[in-house]
């Protein structure tokens, strides 16, 4: 067995791998002695039918298993002795393909783009911020007055108010395309607080100044994007009759919000609530330090990429973000997408901090539990609510959506380990400065 060199550009690596119709057929006559004990065929007892017969009833398939057995093992030894690690699965080509013929060599082509040296990092160089906002009683009292809000109730305005935005109508409804009532499109005593948008886009603003006892024609057309179809596009007349407006009484802050909230009362309640806030907070620090710890780190090391994994990178960037563009194209119909200079730029930024990231791992041999793993697993899950169990089966018979779970919590492993080696000062900001920086984050 052979491996000749032919390229070796940068990181651009390509060999010729070259099987001897000898080594090959040494290879198959192992395979038919190790199999001929198991085979029985008619005419032969057990473990008796001749090699010969063996192999021309079988050859076929045993060749082509010892033709990949022989490549794998190469390319194997080679990857030993170099020390190169491919950036992605090499590209294997068979020379002479569908020619090759029994008794000839074996000659295969093989090339890939090698994974670079990485510089050594001096962790200790990083400065790192650590923001920390408390959380004040304008906050706890704001969000004190969401759940009262979450908590209100309705009572019904005095006779003939007029409803307004924020007010409930309970309405009866018919709704009809064309003259002809449609399935869905009907309700009685149903509860619709205006402006809650919670309807058609129009619905709500034709019933604000209506009366209880009111008939009103609301006029709309459903949206070009509808979840049912027949009805996306169409205009539609809905027949409403008012039977009530009520007013909203938020909720008193008090004890009994507390326990509605499941809290003993209502101090309980504000320190459950100061302590989610500053959870939020202290996630939202977490975001602004991580950036501020990749960009240091992108300033700090340079070395030559797969280019490769910045085509491959850059080409997930672009079809990415045409699909937050047109949220309405849910397939892959849509040809294919350009990138641009954008587009790689972010690639080799996003290529070289997750080389140097999984290096850097790699090194401190951090690893992802099986415990952390299945919290990954589980955190996924939630997102398919009645198809968890689903979600898991895809989950294990799917390698590629396992190493998509596994990749950011890996990233967070190594992000705390850097932080640990760094110069990390806290400081104490307020909650608007801490959305400022949270805000710059999008922008760049």
């Amino acid at each position: 067995m052979q491996v000749t060199e032919t390229l070796n550009e940068g990181l651009k690596r390509g060999y010729t791998i070259t099987v001897t119709a000898a080594e090959l057929d040494a290879k198959v006559h192992a395979k038919l002695l190790e199999a001929q004990p198991e085979v029985e065929i008619k005419g032969f007892r057990k473990g008796k039918v001749p090699l010969a017969i063996l192999k021309k009833q079988f050859g076929t398939r045993i060749v082509g298993d010892a033709m990949q057995e022989a490549i794998d093992t190469a390319m194997k030894d080679h990857f030993d002795a170099t020390g190169d690690r491919p950036a992605l699965q090499p590209e294997v080509k068979m020379v002479g393909g569908e020619t090759w013929k029994e008794g000839q060599d074996v000659v295969v082509e093989m090339s890939y783009d090698a994974l670079p040296p990485i510089p050594e990092l001096d962790a200790s160089k990083l400065k790192l911020d650590n923001l920390i906002v408390k959380a004040g009683d304008k906050d706890i009292a704001e969000a004190l007055e969401n759940l009262a809000g979450t908590a209100q109730s309705f009572d019904d305005r005095k006779k003939g108010a007029k409803a307004k935005d924020g007010d409930q109508v309970v309405i009866d409804f018919k709704g009809s395309v064309d003259g002809d009532l449609f399935e869905g499109g009907s309700g009685e005593d149903y509860p619709l607080v205006l402006g809650s948008n919670s309807f058609i886009p129009g619905f709500e603003a034709q019933l604000v100044g209506a009366k209880a006892g009111d008939e009103v024609s609301v006029n709309v057309t459903f949206p070009e994007i509808y979840g049912a179809k027949h009805l996306a596009g169409k205009a539609a007349v809905f027949a409403c009759t008012v039977k009530a407006v009520k007013e909203a009484k938020p909720a008193e802050v008090d004890d009994e919000l507390a326990k509605k909230f499941g809290a003993e009362d209502l101090a309980a309640l504000k320190t459950q609530i100061a302590e989610r806030l500053e959870s939020e907070y202290k996630g939202a620090a977490r975001a602004v330090l991580k950036r501020s710890l990749l960009d240091q780190l992108d300033g700090m090391v340079s070395f030559d990429l797969p280019a490769n994994l910045v085509e491959a990178e850059a080409g997930q960037i672009a079809h990415q973000l045409y699909h937050e563009e047109h949220p309405e194209d849910h397939g892959h119909n849509h040809g294919a997408i350009e990138t641009t200079d954008e587009h790689k730029t972010l690639a080799i930024r996003r290529v070289r901090l997750g080389l140097l990231l999984a290096e850097i791992g790699r090194k401190a041999e951090i690893t992802v539990s099986d415990a952390e793993m299945t919290q990954a697993v589980l955190a996924a899950a939630r997102q398919y609510p009645g198809q968890e169990r689903q979600f898991f089966e895809f989950v294990q018979k799917n390698q590629q959506m396992q190493q998509q779970l596994r990749a950011p919590v890996f990233e967070d492993k190594v992000i705390d380990h850097l932080v640990g080696m760094a110069s990390v000062s806290d400081k104490e900001i307020s909650k608007e400065d801490l959305q400022k920086a949270v805000e710059a984050l999008d922008e760049m």
